[in-house]
């Protein structure tokens, strides 16, 4: 007779049974302790008496569901998210599996099977890993072979560190990160912080509000690290940023953030690397993480509302933040060079545009029209077709160079400020117009030769990406 092994609920009706029938008890009193019909109790000892205990065995036990996947189907799947789908959670990579390779699974069936092989998801807790690395030690502590043994030494470092550990950068400035976020940081509506932090010393070195992701932001950012530290050696940033100006549609140079902020760095002598990879840049990706637990409470308890008022605030929280988070500058080599001054920041910083002189001898720019004045506001004309490009300076001053020389823009106004016939115009000093020298990156052949180079990078990157 073989032994027959019942589970705690099917031992509790097996014993019940068993002394209601040696003894003739109460069957009321044995429904009431089981929770069903006396039915169910009539029906219980009829089993009894004809199978004795293994009659109180559940029907399934051991017999697979016929719903269940199959040992292949649970390993194309496990295949499908170790190569396709592993930066996913277990929600969106069920969803992919029936969008995309036409498997429907649950969300907790992806997690028992990919649980089983000891895979985890991006966002899984601390207590999760923790509870599943006690489970791989013991199999370890069994393990007979070195293979075993291995494979699970190896399970266990995924569990531990998803992302290892990337050592700093050993100087100051060798490296900043930079980013955008946009988050519902203050007030009613989102805003982008733009934010860079130097990978070795964890200094956050500038931080700026604009109300989107722009080149605005970016070149705020760059101006603050500028004016306070220097020329710093790399900028590593979102690839993202590459392809914005793209997917809104349009070609326009102003629109181009990449472009320009790429071309004012090679000015500067400031390197730059991209990907969408968040391991690519780890310290500004948990900075933010950090803000939104630390800068969202303080700009609420100051009653700030808007982006003057954020803006304004962050220097005095940067530092706050610096002094208690970072290392100290002080004892770390600075490969910074040295600051230039205001003028040249304020004409790197420029959003350079190709423009083509119309038939009224104007330029237009964003919808108002210009006309080419030289150091004393004489006005210069040039012909219909006539090539141009457009200045903006970081303090919004325009500019224009037609060849080898540079002339401000006077805006032409749509009415007379006033009559020459019936007004009498108050005198005005005649007052001279600051015009920067000609150099090498206003020229208009030397900005479409950097444009034609970073299409081509775009080319190349949208080919691997498809």
């Amino acid at each position: 007779m073989r032994k027959v092994e019942l589970k705690m609920n099917e031992e509790l009706k097996y014993q019940t049974i068993k002394k209601l029938v040696e003894t003739d008890g109460n069957k009321k009193r044995a429904s009431i302790k089981l929770q069903c019909t006396v039915r169910s109790i009539d029906r219980m000892i009829a089993g009894y008496k004809e199978k004795g205990k293994e009659f109180f065995i559940h029907g399934n036990r051991g017999r697979k569901p016929a719903h269940a996947l199959s040992e292949q189907q649970k390993s194309e799947i496990e295949q499908l998210y170790l190569s396709k789908y592993f930066d996913c959670n277990y929600t969106m990579f069920s969803e992919l599996l029936a969008q995309r390779e036409n498997i429907f699974i649950s969300v907790d069936e992806a997690r028992v099977i990919l649980s089983e092989k000891y895979i985890l998801s991006p966002r899984a807790h601390k207590s999760t890993r923790k509870r599943l690395k006690k489970k791989l030690l013991k199999e370890h502590a069994h393990a007979k072979t070195k293979a075993q043994k291995s494979n699970i030494q190896a399970s266990m470092v995924a569990l531990e560190d998803a992302h290892p550990r990337q050592p700093r950068c050993i100087y100051f400035g060798e490296e900043i990160q930079t980013d955008a976020c946009i988050h519902l940081w203050f007030g009613k509506t989102k805003t982008a912080l733009h934010a860079a932090i130097d990978d070795s010393t964890g200094q956050v070195v500038a931080a700026f509000f604009d109300n989107q992701e722009s080149l605005n932001g970016y070149y705020n950012v760059y101006y603050q690290i500028l004016v306070k530290y220097g020329i710093p050696y790399l900028f590593k940033t979102d690839k993202r940023t590459v392809f914005e100006y793209n997917r809104k549609g349009t070609t326009s140079d102003e629109d181009n953030t990449f472009t320009q902020f790429a071309y004012a760095c090679s000015q500067l002598g400031t390197s730059i690397q991209c990907s969408s990879i968040p391991e690519f840049k780890p310290r500004i990706e948990r900075l933010f993480a950090s803000f939104q637990s630390r800068l969202i409470p303080e700009l609420r308890l100051a009653n700030i509302t808007t982006i003057e008022e954020a803006n304004n605030f962050l220097p005095a929280f940067l530092d706050k933040y610096n002094s208690k988070f970072a290392l100290c500058i002080d004892n770390t080599k600075s490969v910074f060079e040295k600051q230039p001054d205001l003028k040249k920041i304020n004409l790197t910083l420029a959003v350079l545009s190709r423009r083509v002189v119309d038939t009224g001898h104007s330029i237009c720019f964003k919808n108002k029209h210009y006309r080419t004045v030289n150091s004393v506001g004489t006005p210069i004309y040039f012909g219909k077709g006539t090539k141009a490009m457009v200045i903006e300076s970081f303090d919004k001053k325009l500019y224009a160079t037609v060849e080898d020389s540079i002339f401000a823009l006077e805006e032409i106004p749509e009415v007379q400020a006033y009559s020459e016939n019936f007004d009498t115009a108050l005198p005005t000093e005649s007052k001279k117009i600051y015009i920067p020298r000609m150099s090498h990156p206003f020229k208009r052949q030397s900005f479409e030769k950097f444009v034609e180079k970073q299409l081509l990078k775009f080319q190349t990157e949208l080919e691997k990406v498809s």
